[in-house]
């Protein structure tokens, strides 16, 4: 909505008194480094060259909030004679400024001029206390309106991008990284190397493991299974599960048998099959 703007006009009579009011010695301005000690005969100000805006109303209901709250009174109770008043001087102030005077402003004048006639109206007895105050609408309205002024006004000092804080962005430039290879000789590598070893050798350590199979155990099943005096095929003493290590396992077991004259290995023609049995 348009603003209230006060004009001030400096009429040439004003302009020349206040220039015989100044002192000589102090000049009134300093116009390419001369310095002025009076207005100029022929100084023309327009009447609108001056204007100070003393306050701006974004509408009839901002203005009449702002005339209830400047002098303290309450919106539940508002003396609508002395608002209606102040209001309306507001207008006619508007008028005298030659201001763009809205249409809504008039309305809400109309308004408080119609609300102030129902309350001097007379009313029945009957319907005193059963009619509507005139003034609830336009009570509802403001309290409606002061609620979205709080709120828009605790959004606007909220941090908003452009006003409190600006948004930049910079772009890396294209720049290829190099990697230079090192120049190192194999006299180098080879004291690296050196110096890795012994390094090792401080951390190496000597494990003790039991051993998963054992050659006496080995012998003593040996002995076991051979104690009813049959030959057992040496193919039967092998376990494939136990793999290389239990071949190795058991083929000492019976070398160690068969030099203490435990067993006899029996073999009826050559390539043929190895048989064993207990001796005696």
């Amino acid at each position: 909505m348009s603003a209230a703007v006060v004009e001030a006009v400096l009429a040439p009579t004003e302009a020349a008194d206040a220039a015989g009011a100044v002192d000589a010695a102090s000049p009134l301005a300093l116009v390419r480094g001369v310095p002025w000690s009076e207005f100029p005969r022929d100084l023309y100000i327009p009447p609108d060259a001056l204007e100070v805006i003393l306050e701006a109303f974004a509408g009839p209901l901002d203005l009449l909030l702002y005339l209830i709250k400047r002098h303290n009174l309450d919106i539940l109770d508002i003396p609508i004679a002395e608002v209606t008043r102040q209001y309306i001087e507001y207008v006619e102030l508007m008028k005298e400024m030659k201001l763009e005077l809205a249409a809504e402003y008039l309305v809400m004048a109309a308004t408080l001029a119609e609300i102030k006639s129902r309350m001097l109206l007379p009313r029945p007895a009957a319907e005193a206390g059963s009619e509507e105050d005139p003034r609830a609408e336009l009570v509802r309205r403001l309290q409606e309106y002061e609620r979205i002024k709080r709120a828009a006004e605790g959004l606007d000092g909220l941090p908003r991008l452009g006003r409190d804080t600006l948004a930049t962005s910079v772009e890396a430039p294209n720049a290829l990284a190099q990697r230079p290879q090192p120049t190192v000789t194999l006299q180098e590598l080879l004291l690296a190397l050196r110096g890795l070893m012994a390094r090792a050798d401080l951390f190496a350590h000597h494990h003790v493991q039991r051993e998963p199979l054992s050659v006496r155990e080995r012998m003593s099943r040996l002995l076991e299974r051979l104690t009813d005096g049959r030959f057992l095929e040496l193919a039967a003493c092998l376990d494939p599960r136990e793999g290389r290590q239990g071949v190795v396992v058991t083929l000492l077991a019976l070398l160690e048998l068969l030099k203490d004259s435990l067993i006899e290995l029996v073999q009826t023609e050559p390539f043929g099959p190895i048989h064993v049995r207990a001796a005696g």
